[in-house]
């Protein structure tokens, strides 16, 4: 894709066993591509098996033991990495436009999908192009980065959307209110003209 192209957002929210993959495992995840107009172009999601030797961290899975029908639906039909990651990176490159990884935060989920791309499937189709969504809002509001939690963000940038720790659904959720930070802040996801002149 040139710089010409439209970004596509692509919203992203992982559910895991652990704090880091390697020794901890990617359980679920789901994706919502984006126009910044709120279109909603494609969507992804799947579950997945756990790494061959790698456990559960005992933090992580007692507050899985909290939220049993979000582990129990992360759990449906998981396939091997190697199976999802090569699948996922196809979708990605098909999107009709530059893919931007979006992240609620990203240096959470991107850490994960980025370390199961390299991992199964060798290369990125991001690149490192991972926006956090809580440094925009920092930017747009002009506020701490530590203050731009969600209670304290504008109420109009929610949508009446779940947030139940099933990875497509948090995806949604989470894709929404970043086009809505996009709106507060006037940015249209298009090229500037001055760059599509020069294609």
């Amino acid at each position: 894709m040139s710089a010409t192209t439209a970004e596509i957002y692509v919203a992203t929210d992982v559910e895991a066993d652990g704090p880091i993959p390697g020794p901890h495992s990617l359980l679920s995840f789901g994706s919502v591509a984006l126009r910044a107009d709120k279109t909603v172009v494609a969507e992804f999601t799947a579950n997945v098996l756990p790494l061959p030797g790698a456990t559960g961290h005992p933090r992580t899975m007692a507050w899985w033991q909290q939220h049993p029908q979000a582990l129990a639906a992360a759990r449906v039909g998981a396939e091997a990495p190697e199976v999802v990651m090569p699948r996922y990176a196809a979708w990605v490159r098909e999107l009709p436009g530059n893919p931007v990884f979006v992240g609620q935060p990203a240096a959470w989920d991107f850490l994960w999908i980025y370390w199961y791309l390299m991992r199964f499937v060798g290369d990125s189709p991001f690149g490192h192009s991972a926006l956090d969504a809580k440094t925009y809002a920092a930017a747009v509001l002009k506020r701490p980065y530590r203050w731009c939690v969600k209670k304290n963000l504008p109420k109009a940038w929610f949508d009446p959307l779940p947030h139940t720790h099933v990875a497509l659904d948090d995806a949604r959720e989470q894709g929404a209110l970043f086009c809505n930070m996009l709106a507060a802040n006037g940015a249209s996801g298009d090229p500037p003209k001055k760059d599509r002149a020069t294609a």
